[in-house]
């Protein structure tokens, strides 16, 4: 049999890329809860896909309080409810960055237009 995944907090702040205070913030809001011994603190299975989940919701956009939301559902109203949450997050959040890729568009639009009057205006004055 396998033996049980268990990091230390050195190896899941390594695997994961992430900060030592990061790792203890995740913590302190309660969206991981490691085993501890002593003042070692030891990361399970649980605790490494919730980690998985919390980095591709901030990937995603999501602020912490949203993915700490989402993950206490599970843990009070069962895989339905949270499915149905996450799909709801999802398309409220698919929704936002459509309209931030339409910002960025625009403002990537607006500043070519701006640098090639400004390449044309030096072209000129540097024929004069």
């Amino acid at each position: 049999m396998a033996e049980e995944l268990r990091l230390s907090f050195k190896e899941m702040c390594a695997r994961f890329d992430v900060t030592p205070r990061t790792l203890r913030y995740y913590e302190y809001i309660e969206l991981l809860a490691p085993e501890k011994e002593g003042r070692a603190r030891f990361y399970g299975p649980r605790e490494v896909a919730r980690m998985k989940l919390i980095l591709r919701g901030r990937r995603f956009g999501f602020s912490l309080e949203e993915i700490r939301q989402w993950l206490l559902i599970y843990g009070r109203k069962g895989e339905k409810q949270q499915l149905q949450q996450w799909l709801d997050m999802a398309s409220r959040q698919i929704d936002a960055l459509g309209r931030q890729r339409e910002d960025l568009d625009n403002a990537i639009a607006d500043l070519r237009a701006l640098r090639e009057t400004a390449a044309e205006e030096l072209a000129r004055l540097s024929d004069d």
